[in-house]
């Protein structure tokens, strides 16, 4: 980002203003970096605009470069910076590489920025032969990509892991934690010769995210989940699963459920896991199909749905696939 007349606005030539950033780092620091290469889209966006098929864009681009490089950076905007960091994390659950994706509250050329130090750290761990798959690394943290979430507007510690310890920091130096490789399960739908996703499935709204509130009526759930045009659902309950006790909220979901739609459950509350066994609410979920999504952030739990429903995959095989630990996203599985 730039600042504008206007407000901060997607800003170019990030090749040279990187190099004069990282140019004022301490003469030892500037030698530990890697040689780097940069790839600029165009035109580039604000985070907030990005979809679906930016995320597989950039999949792609990884994916077809990856292998020449020791480590890919992915600078992206804040806002949606940890829903970009899951779809990859499963779009390249079986890339040998680092891919570390980071961004800073404050643009680049700002007065005690914190760009400068971000790039510098996703750059070095980058580089790291001890990590693979997709991390986040921001205020001296590295975390999971598919366990990191936003959880401050403004302050320069922007994001957590709160239901996984981090992989790694950079302090005076980086460091990679002993537990720094993602933990897997085989699934049909993982296989490295499987066929791949094709977001254009899901490109426009097929997938929604409703979070439940107190009064919340059948017929409110239903304008979702029976349009036509939407494919799975992300619901949010409370606390570690619960929901209204009406039986007419559950016939929504089930019969939802049995027209082919993937519909999974979270926790509003960041921290903890939803078990659907704990209140009687739960298991009528349940009984109607929904799938618990454990411990996931919201976005590895939605960016997941996004992922199988772009896969050509039968109903029966995206919900045993959602229900698979693919990159340590969730505790259970």
């Amino acid at each position: 980002m730039r600042s504008g007349p206007n407000g901060l606005t997607p800003g170019g030539d990030f090749a040279a203003r990187m190099h004069r950033a990282l140019e004022t780092l301490p003469a030892e620091k500037r030698q530990t970096l890697p040689r780097v290469e940069v790839i600029s889209y165009s035109p580039l966006i604000d985070s907030s605009s990005t979809t679906p098929l930016d995320w597989q864009t950039l999949a792609d681009d990884i994916r077809t470069r990856h292998a020449d490089y020791a480590g890919v950076v992915v600078v992206h905007g804040t806002d949606t910076l940890s829903w970009t960091a899951a779809s990859l994390a499963f779009q390249l659950s079986d890339i040998t590489r680092p891919v570390v994706v980071t961004g800073a509250m404050h643009p680049l050329e700002a007065p005690d920025s914190d760009a400068r130090d971000n790039l510098y750290g996703a750059l070095r761990f980058a580089m790291a032969p001890a990590l693979d798959g997709v991390a986040v690394y921001f205020a001296g943290h590295l975390l999971r990509g598919v366990r990191a979430t936003k959880q401050h507007a403004s302050a320069n510690a922007a994001f957590i892991s709160p239901n996984a310890p981090p992989l790694g920091e950079c302090l005076n130096e980086p460091l990679v934690y002993a537990d720094e490789r993602p933990t897997q399960v085989n699934d049909a739908a993982l296989a490295a010769d499987s066929p791949r996703a094709d977001y254009r499935r899901v490109a426009q709204g097929e997938v929604v995210r409703i979070a439940f509130w107190p009064g919340m009526a059948a017929w409110q759930l239903d304008a979702w989940l029976g349009d036509n045009r939407v494919k799975g659902a992300l619901l949010q309950l409370w606390g570690a699963g619960n929901m209204a006790d009406d039986p007419a909220l559950i016939e929504v979901l089930k019969r939802a459920n049995d027209q082919g739609k993937l519909i999974a459950a979270v926790s509003q509350c960041p921290r903890g896991s939803v078990d659907m066994g704990a209140y009687a609410a739960g298991g009528d979920l349940a009984k109607a199909g929904v799938l618990s999504g454990a411990d996931m952030t919201p976005e590895a739990a939605y960016t997941k749905l996004v992922h199988l429903l772009a896969l050509p995959l039968e109903h029966a095989a995206r919900r045993r696939a959602f229900m698979a630990t693919w990159v340590s996203e969730r505790s259970d599985g």
